[in-house]
């Protein structure tokens, strides 16, 4: 049975959910999510013999929100995780993580390997650091269209997001799964000028069958009083960990790593993605073949949790 409390981790308070007994295992959420997106892996998890624990991140749901767009770094992320496990009375972890939650994974792994026993991540592969910062070169490859800028400018997106949360998870969670037909294949997520991001794709009359309206309720229930602006605050910094991780250009993941994706998500599709996804094995020499779910959107562990829970179990049970 899932639990939840919080934990004090480098001066903000983390809200978990947490199941089960044994090595651990943190599970990291995306946007526009929390802890409630991993609510298919606790129990498989957990009866396997693992010591599942899923945070909301700083900025989301539970947990506190720092005001400052620079509390919301890369660095402070990573923090966040090495701090949490340790909180825990851990001293190593496997770090698995969607959406955002996955370069938080690779990144942890990336820069504390002593602590990252293992990584996976959904949906975003590691990505190596380019050569202009990545906000920058989407306003010059999209003219200004790209989500990640139309996100940048603080109030705008955050106002647009929460005037209805109900219909803002309904067309989010929808517009980017794999059983929205305008993802076979899916399209650059651009902006229109003068439009907002929900104005990309239509409310559904009927929810598909891996998202209920119960779903639906708990998520509007959790950002209820938080908001959007916390999650949002970290693409406000993607110019900023660019500037940070200048270090680690080049260096590769040192832990077993697992890279699991559909091939209806839009990050699948994103400019680049095709040279990177052939070129993982050998950019980051642990890293197991990627595995591709057909047919699978961007909610990677939502859309498909059966076969994300035995490629994740299998993957645990070979360390």
């Amino acid at each position: 049975m899932v639990e939840h409390r919080s934990v004090n981790v480098n001066g903000i308070r983390l809200h978990i959910a947490e199941e089960g007994e044994g090595p651990l295992v943190v599970l990291l959420h995306g946007f526009p999510e929390c802890w409630y997106s991993w609510r298919h892996q606790f129990a498989p998890l957990a009866a396997a013999g693992y010591r599942v624990v899923a945070p909301d991140q700083r900025g989301y749901g539970r947990s506190d929100r720092p005001e400052e767009i620079e509390a919301y770094t890369i660095l402070h992320l990573v923090g966040d995780v090495i701090g949490l496990i340790h909180a825990l009375g851990e001293e190593s972890a496997v770090v698995v993580g969607h959406d955002w939650g996955a370069p938080v994974a690779w990144h942890t792994a990336l820069l504390r390997p002593d602590v990252v026993s293992a990584v996976a991540g959904l949906s975003v592969p590691p990505q190596p650091r380019g050569p202009v910062p990545p906000l920058r070169a989407m306003r010059e490859r999209f003219d200004g269209q790209f989500y990640w800028n139309y996100f940048e400018t603080p109030g705008v997106a955050d106002a647009e997001l929460a005037a209805a949360p109900r219909t803002t998870f309904r067309r989010t969670l929808y517009g980017a799964c794999g059983d929205n037909p305008h993802n076979n294949p899916p399209a650059q997520p651009l902006i229109q000028p003068g439009g907002g991001f929900l104005d990309r794709v239509k409310a559904p009359e009927k929810l598909p069958s891996w998202i209920t309206e119960e779903d639906i309720d708990v998520f509007v229930a959790e950002y209820g009083e938080a908001g959007f602006t916390g999650g949002l605050n970290w693409y406000r910094n993607l110019d900023r960990n660019w500037e940070l991780t200048a270090a680690w250009q080049g260096a590769a993941v040192q832990p077993p790593a697992l890279y699991i994706t559909g091939d209806r998500d839009l990050v699948y599709r994103f400019p680049g993605m095709e040279d990177l996804l052939p070129a993982l094995p050998n950019l980051h020499p642990n890293l197991r073949e990627p595995i591709i779910l057909e047919g699978c959107g961007h909610w990677t562990q939502q859309e498909r949790p059966q076969e994300v829970n035995a490629a994740l179990l299998e993957f645990l049970d070979s360390l």
